[in-house]
């Protein structure tokens, strides 16, 4: 049997407050004792007779009236785009074919491979791209080798700071045009380097590189991503394997130091004015 400390308590957690008499006053009435009656549980219905309501149940469920659905030519569909901007705009109504069932949402186009290449880049006097297909910045022995041969083509300028760049910059982006995206990222590297004083009116390439050319689109001498005359000569590595690969260069490099004086004069005659970026379409 509950003590009354715990009946108190088990009454306050109820919310209900329990008043109990501190003083019994003389000569008072006993408080007479309340008897609450128990209210009886129905009783349970036998097996067999639940299981007939639950039929029954269902046989009404089934006999009601269902809500008439509309056939599948009624059915509400989105407007099609463009049909407010022809009600607006007054224009003729475009005769449609047999409509096609139409998809709840369109199946998103899945990524595809990026393309991938690497190159070292320089600007020449801020004026002629010298680039290098390949990840690794050339030695010493390869860069005294390029110095060689552009004296050999009269052009005695110093040969500028190389610079890496690769192609996707992070991994894991998803690509959906990797053609169109590895061109605008070239693109936007070398508007970067305007700010260093970059002003390119040619292309100088040593070696190839397929991804790479892709990108450059280069086509009868010219670049058509960069929109620059462009000039291709073999890998660095060729020419110092051996003396006949630069035998077969020499004539071509003659022609491109005649280029470069000629560009040299202009500019002197004629100096560029602030936004020309001094490009020409003459190739060597």
């Amino acid at each position: 049997m509950t003590s009354e400390p715990h009946r108190l308590q088990y009454l306050e957690a109820m919310g209900l407050t329990g008043w109990a008499a501190r003083y019994v006053l003389p000569n008072a009435r006993p408080t007479p004792a309340c008897e609450w009656q128990t209210p009886a549980a129905p009783a349970a219905a036998p097996p067999g007779e639940r299981l007939h309501a639950l039929l029954d149940e269902a046989r009404e469920q089934e006999s009601a009236p269902r809500k008439p659905s509309l056939p599948p030519e009624r059915v509400a569909r989105a407007p099609r785009p463009g049909r407010a901007r022809v009600a607006l705009l007054g224009e003729a109504p475009v005769s449609e074919g047999p409509s096609e069932p139409e998809t709840a949402e369109a199946a998103p186009e899945a990524p595809r491979e990026a393309l991938r290449f690497a190159f070292q880049v320089a600007c020449l006097e801020g004026r002629w791209l010298l680039l290098l297909p390949g990840e690794a910045p050339p030695g010493r022995a390869r860069l005294r080798l390029l110095t060689n041969l552009l004296r050999g083509a009269g052009i005695a300028s110093p040969l500028p700071v190389f610079q890496p760049f690769h192609w996707p910059l992070q991994e894991g982006l998803p690509v959906h045009e990797p053609l169109a995206e590895a061109r605008e990222g070239l693109r936007a590297f070398l508007n970067g380097a305007s700010r260093r004083g970059w002003a390119p009116c040619r292309l100088l390439m040593f070696g190839d590189d397929e991804a790479l050319a892709r990108v450059l689109a280069l086509e009868a001498g010219r670049s058509a991503t960069l929109d620059l005359p462009a000039w291709q000569a073999p890998t660095l590595d060729a020419l110092a394997s051996g003396a006949e690969a630069k035998r077969a260069l020499l004539p071509r490099l003659l022609e491109l130091g005649k280029v470069w004086h000629a560009e040299v004069d202009a500019e002197e005659e004629h100096p560029p004015r602030a936004g020309d970026d001094g490009r020409d379409g003459d190739g060597p």
